[in-house]
């Protein structure tokens, strides 16, 4: 009877003992599914992390590129200002001096050849002098890289030669040079100052 009596009190004991491993087993169960939805959630957000940092990376690392490449353009820009001043720097100076090499030259020219002689000792003491100078300034003029223009007979060239007229000439091909006018001069191989020549045309 004491069997009978406790049974139903057992039976409820054990299905309770029963129904609370049931209820661990479905927390745990539960519990387990949740960890597993939040390292997922969590790895979600960190790929997402990680690709902006990768996309602000990249970007950073664009713009620096293009900073290296900025500078160095405006570096290489400077040095060639820098260079091309070193090289013309003396243009206007070499323009004025040219209009001293014009009246040397003049000058020189304008000497009777054929009163240089001894008999006309101080003549040809100045005529020599003149000679003298003219060459000098003109070794001075290339030591600093002006050259001189007197294109007889040359092509004419519209960047080294100024057209004062156009003429036909016999035995002389149209377009070329037949008179020179005033001699031209380049600093550096940049023209400062065209000659100014007559061209020959058709007849």
């Amino acid at each position: 009877s004491f069997c009978l009596r406790t049974s139903p009190r057992l039976l409820c004991a054990a299905t309770q003992q029963k129904n609370t491993g049931q209820n661990l087993e479905e927390d745990q169960s539960q519990s387990q599914n949740e960890q597993k939805v939040e390292p997922s959630s969590a790895e979600k957000l960190l790929a997402e992390e990680k690709a902006k940092l990768e996309e602000q990376l990249k970007e950073v690392t664009e713009k620096y590129k293009r900073a290296l490449a900025d500078a160095e353009n405006v570096r290489q820009r400077s040095q060639k200002l820098v260079e091309e001043a070193k090289l013309y720097g003396i243009q206007s100076f070499c323009k004025d001096l040219l209009e001293v090499a014009d009246i040397l030259e003049k000058a020189t020219e304008s000497v009777p050849k054929e009163e240089i002689k001894d008999e006309n000792p101080h003549l040809k003491s100045l005529y020599e002098g003149l000679v003298m100078t003219e060459t000098q300034i003109q070794k001075v003029f290339k030591k600093h890289g002006l050259l001189r223009l007197n294109p007889v007979g040359a092509k004419f060239d519209p960047y080294e030669h100024e057209a004062l007229f156009h003429t036909p000439v016999e035995g002389q091909e149209p377009g070329t040079i037949a008179l020179v006018s005033k001699i031209g001069y380049k600093l550096h191989g940049r023209t400062l100052r065209p000659a100014l020549v007559g061209v020959v045309k058709d007849a």
